[in-house]
């Protein structure tokens, strides 16, 4: 049985207004130029650069300014109504000297020919026949950018009688991928690392440090990749010298033959700093980047449009639709003042909050000197949300005298050292990474030993979390570190 009831309760929903500021405060600086490039092109109201200063924006209108007389409340105001106030000066938000006539903000991009179409112009050079160099470009298609052929070759007989109508067999595709593997760099076209390891040494000169590591990677890739070097000298019947001769021809090689060409035509991401930290006079002095502090107004002209409709005497039905749509634009501009507006005083809070919070590390430039610091401490310093914080700090950079950091990294959980005082896991990283560094290689220390040492230096954690800080750091267990 259906029931009507009335039911009365307490809820949090964020405005479309909310909703944009958010989205704007985490948006670095190149998607942020973006989006006001979108929102200009969007909104007709909206305009870059100064605003006239003999023009002033002097039109308002009410919420209920299309009447059932079909008259509009269009009162006297100031365009200030449409921004907020700026509660930090202007200089604090722009960099010094900048000008945006002489700002560059085009990204280059690589030009040239491809990889692929590298290796098929070398492949033209070769007598083949026309099946043959058919499923010989075939397998160039195939290699991905490291310059591996990563697909068993069972399964690229299927694709070319799928897709190119050869049919062949496998010893036929065997016999095209030797002509591939002779092209440049040495290496291309192997399926495995062991086998681009063995193209790579057979296509040196011939010694006897060449052959026997020729040897190792075909006989004993297993016990090379592992480092069991005393077994290696046994099962070849070599010294530790004849033993290091050879790995040090291997560690020569190019693991990764296709990466030299791709990493060429891969566009490069440039990071745009969103503040910038300097030192003047042995203090910090904090500045946002310009290019986060548009200069943008609400447009004159739509201030003149409600102007004329109130000027005219009849007032049609498509006139009133015209200023319905007039203030639909002119208030979502206002809000994106305003969003903007907020975003500057948001960012420049939070950047303010964690650079006095690591003061000691911005004039020092010392990571023993970062403090342990989480986003609740920022977020109760300025009194806002962790969620803003985060915003903020996951995807923002700062040019420091040191050089451009992520914020994020300014982050760290706090341990307690053998006399009771909080520690950044950042400073203890940093003392296992020189510990690690400064190890002999012949003996590389265990997690276990690792931890020991730490003890001695006064910070007790266990073992696991010295292999989780270990593979933080990118190091590998003690056996794998290992050196002749």
């Amino acid at each position: 049985m259906l029931k009507q009831y009335l039911q009365f309760k307490l809820s949090q929903k964020l405005s479309p207004q909310q909703i944009q500021l958010m989205k704007l405060i985490q948006l670095p600086t190149q998607a942020f130029e973006e989006r006001i490039k979108q929102e200009l092109e969007e909104n007709m109201a909206l305009e870059r650069g100064k605003e006239g200063e003999s023009e002033d924006f002097e039109t308002d209108y009410g919420d209920d300014h299309i009447q059932d007389n079909d008259q509009i409340n269009a009162d006297d105001i100031n365009v200030d109504d449409y921004l907020s106030d700026d509660e930090i000066p202007d200089y604090r938000l722009r960099a010094n000297n900048y000008s945006a006539e002489e700002d560059d903000k085009s990204i280059p991009y690589a030009s040239g020919s491809s990889f692929t179409e590298q290796l098929t112009d070398q492949l033209n050079t070769f007598p083949l026949e026309e099946e043959n160099y058919l499923i010989a470009k075939f397998l160039i298609g195939s290699i991905d950018d490291s310059g591996y052929i990563r697909r068993p070759l069972l399964d690229l007989t299927d694709d070319l009688a799928f897709t190119q109508n050869i049919y062949t067999d496998i010893e036929t595709i065997e016999r095209a991928l030797k002509v591939v593997q002779q092209l440049d760099p040495a290496g291309v076209g192997a399926r495995d690392l062991q086998e681009c390891l063995l193209i790579q040494l057979k296509r040196k000169p011939q010694s006897p440090d060449t052959e026997m590591a020729a040897r190792i990677i075909e006989n004993a890739f297993e016990k090379f990749t592992k480092k069991h070097y005393l077994k290696l000298q046994k099962k070849f019947n070599i010294n530790e010298t004849q033993l290091k001769d050879a790995i040090q021809e291997i560690e020569r090689l190019n693991p990764k033959p296709g990466s030299s060409y791709t990493n060429n035509l891969r566009s490069v991401e440039h990071v745009v700093p969103d503040f910038t930290i300097q030192i003047v006079e042995g203090e910090l002095n904090l500045t946002l980047n310009a290019r986060n502090a548009p200069e943008l107004h609400i447009s004159k002209s739509y201030n003149e449009m409600l102007l004329g409709y109130k000027a005219s005497k009849e007032k049609s039905k498509a006139q009133k639709e015209a200023v319905q749509f007039i203030k639909q634009k002119l208030d979502a501009a206002k809000w994106f003042i305003d969003a903007i507006r907020q975003r500057q005083q948001t960012l420049y809070l939070t950047m303010s909050a964690i650079m006095q919070y690591q003061k000691a590390y911005f004039l020092s430039g010392d990571e023993e000197q970062l403090r342990p610091m989480i986003l609740k401490d920022i977020a109760d310093e300025i009194e806002m949300d962790i969620s803003t914080v985060s915003r903020v700090a996951n995807s923002k950079y700062v040019n420091t005298p040191y050089g451009t950091k992520l914020i994020k990294e300014f982050f760290s959980e706090s341990m307690t050292n053998d006399q009771g005082e909080e520690v950044s896991t950042r400073e203890i990283k940093s003392i296992l990474k020189t510990v690690i560094v400064e190890e002999d290689k012949k003996k590389p220390l265990t997690d276990e030993k690792l931890a020991k040492i730490l003890k001695e230096k006064g910070y007790p954690i266990a073992r696991r979390t010295v292999a989780k800080y270990r593979e933080q750091l990118d190091f590998p267990v003690a056996r794998l570190r290992k050196e002749i």
